[in-house]
């Protein structure tokens, strides 16, 4: 008798077990973005709101314009207009797209590939440089099949990580973060020769976030020929703040005339600083300001 119900035991608590075991794509499941968030999760929202009809500036910034849109298209919907999205409003939101597709939802999927360190130009167009970062983060995650196209199970894998490219948290050493750029062809150069984070002569890329990273090779993809040379990155000395160069979200490039041209002339100029630096903003919702002597720039999708 004490063998029949040991066996029970066993048997109950393999069970129980195998109800627990979830797979990590479907534990993280679909992320909650509301008024007052800011990033590539928002800009994602921002770029599908546009691609279902509620046209939505893409500036990564949840604000009352993007509350709005998405009220709009909750109750377009059937669902309840609360203004933020959840698991519900990601179902209905989300498209599927693959190679060939064009627009904003090609966009929305760019961004959230360039989390992960994509280093994709977000430009709309849905083409092979685009499928092979598709194919490559669903193969990491184990997703079947790993045919390139985005559909729910994709999406939902993409807005429930964080995005990382082998730094931990999403951040990478200084050396991870330099072979990314090497390989890109840019350059970087500081006063002191060096990359100690804790001296303000030096350019280190110690804790850069991959997202900023991948950030970077798209601007450099973006200027084709034009040199690219970073002059600041996650060193001490620059201005305290949440999206800031030491929590890994700036990079300062050196002020060269290819380089404004393509930012004057591709994003739209959205203000001025408080110390008078001109305010520019991609499509990504990445941040450009004119400080002169170099472009500080804001990478937060």
């Amino acid at each position: 008798m004490r063998r029949a119900a040991s066996v029970i035991t066993a048997v109950f608590a393999a069970l129980l077990a195998a109800l627990l075991v979830v797979p990590a794509a479907q534990a993280a499941g679909w992320p909650v973005v509301d008024s007052g968030d800011k990033g590539a999760d928002v800009t994602t929202v921002q770029h599908l709101l546009t691609a279902r009809g509620f046209s939505t500036t893409a500036d990564g910034d949840f604000g009352p314009g993007t509350v709005s849109s998405v009220r709009g298209f909750q109750s377009a919907n059937g669902l309840s207009a609360d203004g933020a999205v959840g698991p519900a409003t990601w179902s209905k939101l989300i498209v599927t797209v693959s190679n060939g597709s064009n627009g904003s939802a090609v966009k929305a999927l760019q961004v959230q590939l360039n989390k992960y360190g994509g280093g994709l130009t977000v430009d709309g167009a849905f083409g092979a440089g685009t499928e092979a970062k598709v194919r490559a983060f669903q193969q990491s995650k184990g997703l079947s099949p790993v045919d390139g196209i985005v559909g729910p199970a994709t999406w939902e894998a993409l807005l429930s990580g964080s995005g990382s490219s082998g730094g931990g948290s999403g951040t990478l050493t200084h050396a991870q973060a330099a072979a990314q750029f090497n390989a890109a062809g840019i350059g970087w150069v500081s006063s002191g020769n060096c990359s100690d984070r804790t001296k303000s002569t030096c350019t280190s890329f110690d804790g850069l976030r991959a997202t900023t990273a991948g950030g970077a090779v798209a601007l450099k993809q973006a200027v084709g020929g034009c040199t690219l040379t970073i002059t600041g990155g996650t060193e001490t000395g620059h201005a305290a703040g949440t999206y800031s160069h030491a929590n890994g979200y700036k990079l300062d490039f050196q002020r060269v005339a290819c380089l404004t041209s393509h930012i004057t002339g591709n994003f739209t100029h959205t203000g001025t600083r408080s110390d008078g630096a001109a305010l520019y903003t991609a499509p990504s919702g990445n941040i450009y300001a004119d400080e002169g002597s170099h472009w500080d720039v804001t990478f937060v999708g």
